[in-house]
């Protein structure tokens, strides 16, 4: 049995299904945990009655620490700083020996297993995920070495001293700037591997391919991945949909990162088509979750003038607009 947990509010809550999909397709052997931020997350959650899953409402979840800082963070800031907290509180609670945090807007090509079963076969009681930036994308000073997407701890004594400071850390200072080497609950772990023992960073590729680092790979139909500098081959086990957005005048834009016709064809043309499967199922409104924005036509012209612009002063800028 695998054990994981998500949070999500109304905003994300196709995208948390989406996960959620992907995830029972390839793991058959798993129980998710999902935090709901608002109510009409929760009673929608609560309704479609999802099989391996626990839905947990914020009164349920918030302890006074939590409750005491709330006011001081936006919703996003908010959500970061109840990270760490979720983990522990699904460990405690539920007595788990391992619970790994997802991201909301992971898709899983393959069981995951594989990413976790790593950890344990070096003996580590943490699993963090680097960024692997591109080096054109490196954002590593201010956003952070590590990415908070895929992250194992083990309900032992190192991984429990982890997860507790990093909850002590996010609940003394958590928000979406850069201060003092610090920024959200993310830049807390770059010091990690030299500040505690048992922590792993993951080396399967197939975890963590995101847009920022998609262009170091090339994937064939198969979803095989092959690292351009080094010829080595992996299975994309998930991707990252970061800053993905899905209008309802029949667009979706992939964000501004270099991405070829086959990222477009074999990783983001099956996402796009599983939100349009989620909509159509449990949610009947166009305006509203993902698809309650317009793209104007106006805003595609500007960026497709923006590439050109780009491209005769010998830099790259890419529209990334298509239409489902």
């Amino acid at each position: 049995m695998r054990n994981y947990c998500t949070l999500f509010d109304s905003n994300y809550i196709m995208r948390g299904l989406a996960m959620y999909n992907s995830l029972k397709k390839y793991s058959k052997d798993f129980h998710l945990y999902i935090f709901a931020f608002d109510d009409n997350c929760y009673n929608k959650l609560r309704e479609l009655k999802l099989e391996n899953v626990t839905v947990i409402s914020l009164n349920e979840f918030e302890d006074e620490e939590l409750l005491e800082v709330k006011p001081t963070r936006t919703a996003g800031e908010y959500c970061w700083t109840s990270t760490p907290s979720t983990i522990l509180y699904c460990i405690e609670r539920y007595e788990l020996e391992s619970c790994t945090y997802l991201d909301a807007d992971l898709y899983f090509f393959s069981n995951p297993d594989v990413l976790i079963d790593e950890m344990e076969k070096a003996g580590k009681s943490v699993l963090i995920t680097n960024h692997r930036y591109t080096s054109e994308y490196d954002q590593s000073v201010t956003s952070g070495i590590y990415c908070v997407q895929f992250m194992t701890f083990k309900n032992d004594e190192k991984g429990l001293k982890v997860l507790k400071w990093w909850r002590n850390a996010c609940l003394d200072w958590c928000y979406a700037r850069q201060e003092n080497g610090k920024f959200g609950d993310q830049k807390y772990l770059d010091t990690w591997p030299n500040q505690f023992e048992g922590i792993h960073d993951l080396e399967n590729l197939g975890g963590g391919v995101a847009p920022w680092n998609i262009q170091q790979y090339i994937f064939d139909n198969n979803l095989v991945g092959e690292e351009v500098t080094t010829g080595n081959r992996f299975d994309l086990i998930f991707y990252h949909f970061h800053g993905f957005k899905v209008y309802s005048n029949n667009y979706y834009d992939c964000n501004m990162y270099e991405l070829s016709d086959e990222n477009i064809e074999y990783i983001y043309k099956p996402y796009i088509n599983e939100l349009l499967l989620i909509k159509k199922m449990y949610f009947y409104n166009k305006n509203t979750n993902d698809f309650k924005n317009l793209i104007a036509k106006t805003e595609i012209i500007k960026k497709y003038l923006r590439a050109i612009k780009a491209k005769l002063c010998n830099r790259k800028y890419f529209v990334n607009v298509y239409r489902y």
